[in-house]
């Protein structure tokens, strides 16, 4: 996806440009291409950029490490500030406090406005925390606790002969 040049946005019908999308984004394995469609209108001081977009993943369980495929879905809305400080690199500190207020995205107002990277942070913030193919999964440790009840690695026979001593 190219970049669009944010001066140019405004010379644009309505101050809208709409990129339609499929492809495979650089950085984001899907087993399809991500379709969908990205909406940047530019509204004086701000960019609002509204996007629609799914593809397929393959993913991990977390309990039985088995792979299954999740259909990842975008449908989001953004305002990305245009401010003419918005690239200033200035001797900043490691850490400081930020207010609130301040955790907003900006542009300058003579920059550009790249698509493909906002889609992948917009997908990327759709990948699942908790990944489990089934809500019921039983897990790794059904199967790894049956067979280790019938047989018991001999370096644990002491403790298990205490056990059965044990009152229960």
């Amino acid at each position: 996806m190219d970049a669009i040049f944010i001066p140019q946005l405004t010379k644009a019908p309505e101050r809208t440009e709409e990129i339609q999308v499929q492809d495979f984004l650089p950085g984001l394995d899907t087993l399809t291409p991500v379709r969908g469609v990205i909406r940047v209108q530019h509204q004086g001081n701000y960019l609002e950029v509204s996007g629609q977009a799914e593809a397929i993943i393959t993913c991990t369980c977390n309990r039985c490490l088995q792979q299954y495929n999740q259909r990842l879905v975008v449908d989001t809305q953004e305002v990305i500030w245009l401010d003419v400080t918005a690239n200033q690199i200035n001797d900043l500190p490691l850490e400081r406090e930020v207010a609130v207020e301040d955790l907003l995205e900006t542009l300058p107002p003579d920059g550009y406005f790249y698509p493909g990277e906002w889609l992948y942070e917009q997908m990327c913030l759709e990948l699942p925390q908790r990944q489990l193919c089934d809500l019921n999964c039983p897990g790794i440790l059904s199967t790894a606790a049956e067979s280790s009840q019938k047989s018991v690695d001999s370096r644990w026979a002491g403790l298990e002969a205490l056990k059965k001593q044990l009152p229960g």
